[in-house]
């Protein structure tokens, strides 16, 4: 049963491609174009050849339908006099720079943003066919899209996650001008701009939190050093003789630092 609904489609599309055809009139117009052309030989000549590139392809309109529903190119193609008309595309890497767009994140900040889109044409015949402007339509698409993502974003999300939000984009644009035959190849977000006020603001918090960290690291070396000392202490609690050898060595090095005479205040037996 699968099988003769296939050939019924197939069957179908095939009568459907028959009258879809430009028709015996438009025959006899395609006919007459190439006598013409045999006519007008050799200068007839310089009319139909064309030099397609090879970063190019050509799009023929015969009679108002694409020829052969493919484009053609690149090298030499032949076009007729008054029944083809031909479109250039090129389906070299387009670079597409979103413009500023003022942007209202999740938690209510106003950032400015920007990116850039690069995107190939990688087929001709959609280009030309399915949307008016494929450039135009692109860059358009970028903008909204780029707006409507960054929308559900917080503001330390998009000061953070920027690769993140770079291929959400991108995969949106990519399913969406697939029927314009455009590849999104790669999407980055140049500037991420924040009001003066926020600057600040986030400048006295991160001061804020780096002056937190410091006393914490200053509290914890006095710990450490109280703890050194009350070793220390227990130590020439043991032997008193370590204390009088320890004063005779601050004296040494004082003395050697200084070199001044060092008068002593109290007897030396009072020391033990």
């Amino acid at each position: 049963g699968m099988e003769r609904r296939d050939r019924r489609g197939s069957n179908i599309q095939r009568l459907a491609d028959k009258k879809e055809g430009i028709g015996a009139c438009g025959w006899i117009l395609v006919s007459l174009s190439f006598l013409f052309v045999l006519i007008t030989f050799p200068f007839s000549i310089w009319m139909c050849l064309k030099i397609v590139k090879e970063y190019e392809r050509a799009v023929v309109f015969r009679l108002g339908r694409i020829v052969s529903k493919r484009a053609r190119g690149p090298g030499l193609i032949m076009v007729l006099p008054c029944t083809d008309v031909f479109t250039r595309v090129d389906l070299r890497t387009v670079t597409c720079n979103i413009p500023l767009q003022e942007i209202l994140t999740k938690d209510s900040v106003t950032t400015q943003v920007d990116g850039v889109v690069y995107y190939k044409i990688h087929s001709a015949v959609c280009s030309v066919a399915n949307v008016t402007d494929v450039h135009l339509a692109t860059n358009l698409l970028a903008q909204t899209t780029l707006r409507n993502v960054l929308g559900t974003q917080s503001l330390s999300q998009i000061l953070s996650g920027r690769e993140e939000i770079a291929h959400s984009i991108q995969s949106i644009l990519d399913s969406a001008t697939g029927k314009w035959g455009i590849q999104v190849a790669r999407v980055e977000i140049k500037d991420v701009r924040i009001p003066m006020e926020m600057q600040r603001a986030m400048a006295a918090e991160a001061e804020a939190t780096r002056d937190a960290r410091a006393q914490i690291i200053a509290a914890e070396g006095e710990r450490n050093a109280a703890e050194a000392l009350k070793q220390a202490s227990m130590v020439l609690c043991e032997a008193p003789s370590a204390l009088q050898l320890r004063y005779l060595q601050t004296l040494t090095t004082l003395a050697t630092e200084k070199n001044s005479t060092i008068v002593f205040p109290l007897p030396m037996n009072m020391l033990y």
